[in-house]
């Protein structure tokens, strides 16, 4: 399919979007720009997130500003050991005056859901999420319904706290577009999130955060903006050596279990990235990889690296794109052997040795 070129005026446009949703959202979240970015990222792909940081870095903060300023739905759900699936997805209620089951929906059905500390539930609870982010429906006995248009989850999780918690399997986590870890913020940064909230002690000011609704902010980011960011992002130019490129990337990650034997394509030619498979080999990456990404890795890549050019004012897809999406796409599907970590590696060091190895065109 021929992708039609990006104009000047609809790049201007779209730039002025985010610009905008930039502008609104540091009103409240000082710093973090990765994190805002890779929120409007997702919302763009309309794919998952799963946040990742310590205990008041604005993570709830930043969803709750989010919901405001799209004006969509909003619903917090504290993960907890004694939640149960009924109370995310609802359940079936019987009706004595109409001898008949009704359904009671859970608070799944909403826009945006904050799923909160979401590893502190059980594989059961956990499980309930897994129909709805992949199909965007939820199953009851015989009947299923269908969620709410757009749907949207953001889990957190705090990557310091094991004790009662419950890690998340593979099959889920492939399910989030992009897994951003919060860091702690700067100095500066933290002397401006001080200035900000002083009014805390302020009775008749009131805390910035207690005060904040989901009406009190101007709705910036609209469904016809979300929809403008769409269509401009779908009109990014991809080369086919950049496809290749990606493509490459993530093969990367999976380690050749035989390496005697060249990996080939279906039609039993060699596979463009076998090169690249070659040298991360020789430079004993796949010792540190247990398991790899999938191809959902590669459409995701894709797509981010889209919405990275689109953000940075560009009409095509740069190698500096697929490399700024790589960490955040890749850094929660791949699975990583005890060698990683008794080296001190973690996902992210592994990847940049990958990028650091596979070609860019």
């Amino acid at each position: 399919m021929t992708e039609m070129p990006l104009s000047a005026d609809d790049l201007i446009r779209a730039k002025d979007i985010v610009d905008r949703y930039r502008r609104t959202m540091a009103q409240w979240i000082v710093g973090q720009e990765e994190m805002l970015d890779g929120l409007l990222t997702a919302l763009i792909a309309d794919g998952h997130i799963l946040l990742e940081g310590a205990p008041g870095l604005a993570k709830t903060l930043a969803v709750k500003c989010l919901a405001a300023i799209t004006g969509l739905e909003f619903k917090r759900i504290q993960f907890t050991a004694d939640l149960l699936p009924a109370d995310l997805t609802g359940t079936l209620i019987w009706e004595p005056d109409k001898a008949d089951f009704f359904m009671r929906k859970g608070p799944i059905f909403t826009n945006i859901v904050l799923a909160d500390e979401i590893n502190r539930a059980p594989a059961k609870v956990q499980s309930a999420l897994l129909e709805a982010m992949e199909e965007y429906q939820v199953t009851i006995g015989e009947q299923t319904w269908q969620l709410c248009e757009p749907f949207f989850v953001l889990a957190t999780q705090n990557p310091i706290e094991h004790e009662g918690t419950y890690p998340l399997p593979e099959a889920q986590l492939d399910r989030f577009l992009l897994k951003l870890k919060i860091d702690y913020p700067c100095a500066e940064d933290e002397l401006n999130i001080v200035r900000l909230n002083q009014s805390g002690l302020n009775k008749t000011g009131g805390d910035r955060r207690r005060t904040l609704t989901l009406t009190n902010m101007e709705t910036s980011l609209g469904a016809d903006k979300i929809a403008a960011l769409r269509t401009a992002a779908a009109q990014i130019h991809v080369d086919e050596q950049i496809e290749r490129y990606i493509v490459s990337i993530v093969a990367a990650t999976r380690p050749v279990r035989d390496k005697s034997r060249p990996v080939t394509t279906g039609g039993g030619k060699k596979s463009f990235y076998n090169g690249a498979d070659a040298k991360t080999q020789a430079e004993g990456i796949y010792r540190y990889i247990s398991f790899g990404a999938s191809p959902r890795a590669s459409i995701a890549l894709h797509h981010c690296a889209k919405i990275s050019a689109l953000f940075a004012g560009n009409t095509f897809v740069r190698p500096e794109d697929v490399k700024t999406a790589a960490l955040p796409v890749l850094r929660h599907r791949i699975s990583l052997s005890y060698e990683a970590e008794a080296d001190g590696l973690d996902a992210d060091a592994v990847i940049m040795r990958i990028l650091a190895s596979v070609p860019a065109p």
